[in-house]
């Protein structure tokens, strides 16, 4: 089992795929032992209830949710954060992987 796990969530799941890629090479070039991966907006509660999960990001055009997401994973423990536009805009996955392991 990896030493995190951080589970990407946008409209589809299908924008994240790339940055999750990019995200996993950065992951190996820091020798972190990382589970990354990315699932619909509408997956986040199954995906919750299957695994430990140690942080959501969001990516920008789910932002809305953020509040609502927030609300259901707070008592968990789970922290959530927007995925910041122009990182993922470039598929910048060193400086969305950095982000997300700040929350921890």
């Amino acid at each position: 089992m990896a030493d995190k796990t951080i589970m990407l969530a946008c409209a589809a799941g299908m924008s994240t795929s790339l940055l999750v890629t990019k995200m996993v090479k950065a992951a190996e070039a820091q020798g972190l032992d990382a589970d990354i991966f990315a699932v619909s907006a509408t997956e986040i509660d199954d995906n919750v209830a299957k695994k430990p999960i140690d942080v959501v990001m969001l990516g920008p055009q789910v932002r809305f949710m953020k509040d609502e997401v927030t609300k259901k994973l707070e008592p968990k423990g789970i922290p959530v954060a927007v995925i910041d536009m122009a990182d993922y805009g470039m598929m910048k996955g060193d400086k969305v992987l950095a982000a997300a392991l700040a929350l921890l």
